[in-house]
């Protein structure tokens, strides 16, 4: 079930790749198998239909492949790089420093296991506890200088004009991030590199909000050996006041204005891709 913000990323990337002999692909990102559900998928395609866009298929659905992402993150492990974390976010909240943050807003983890004893780390499977595995980041940053030499970690990203300039990766202000999940054999970030890579994309068309995603993604690249798309990071649609388009506010997604009699054409419109 999209939104107009949703529209924005799918029309871009779709006529994009129509404009320059590509593949419009879209995926299934499911991980998060505890709220996904089959009527979501359907409606989803449904929305797409509607706004008039065609895509490759099949569609690769990211809970079908599980075993890839543990098998990306085993070569991780076997870098030193991931280790096991039974930190709960209450524990984090109360460990960390309110002042520090990563680019989502939560606060910065503390390193609380990252030095844990094995015996420490062994009890607490043996009691059944399932641990999320984080990335040692100062580790992976010395990894990387390894590969790059003295070449900076960096992603390219193309402007709304067609123009591609070079970003600072900057993956350290993600601090050891999360890669693979205590109750899903993956993450976010390590599942589109990942399928990125399988899918042989090209480019990445989504909201600035995931704009800071891109460096720590560009990381897990260069430490898996996987190519580097370029990024589009558009615009956000927002309402009026600024605040930015959420299903989790209750936003009016594609289903509902198309109930009330909107067109593809009036979507479109709305969030400024053709005049009238």
């Amino acid at each position: 079930m999209l939104h107009a913000g949703h529209a924005l990323s799918a029309i871009i990337a779709h006529d994009y790749a129509r404009d320059h002999g590509g593949r419009f692909l879209v995926r299934i990102e499911d991980i998060d198998i505890a709220r996904a559900r089959p009527e979501f998928v359907d409606a989803i395609f449904e929305d797409l239909a509607w706004l008039g866009l065609d895509w490759e298929h099949p569609v690769l659905v990211q809970s079908q492949h599980f075993a890839d992402y543990l098998a990306a993150a085993d070569k991780l492990i076997a870098q030193g790089l991931l280790y096991p974390c039974f930190a709960s976010r209450t524990e984090i909240a109360a460990t960390s420093d309110p002042a520090l943050t990563d680019p989502d807003g939560a606060p910065l983890y503390p390193g609380i296991w990252r030095t844990a004893h094995p015996d420490m780390v062994n009890e607490r499977i043996a009691n059944g506890d399932a641990p999320a595995l984080r990335l040692d980041m100062d580790a992976a940053l010395r990894a990387v200088q390894a590969r790059l030499g003295e070449a900076p970690l960096t992603f390219t990203e193309i402007d709304a004009d067609g123009i591609a300039r070079a970003v600072a990766a900057e993956p350290e202000r993600w601090g050891d991030a999360v890669i693979v999940r205590k109750d899903v054999p993956a993450s976010y970030h390590l599942a589109v590199v990942v399928d990125d890579a399988r899918q042989g994309v090209t480019h990445v068309t989504r909201g600035d909000d995931l704009f800071a995603a891109a460096g720590l993604q560009r990381m897990l690249q260069v430490l898996l050996d996987l190519p580097e798309p370029l990024y589009s990071h558009h615009r956000l649609v927002r309402w009026a006041d600024g605040r930015k388009l959420s299903k989790s506010n209750g936003d009016m997604g594609l289903r509902a204005l198309r109930s009330e009699g909107a067109t593809a054409d009036d979507v479109r419109r709305a969030i400024g891709l053709i005049d009238g």
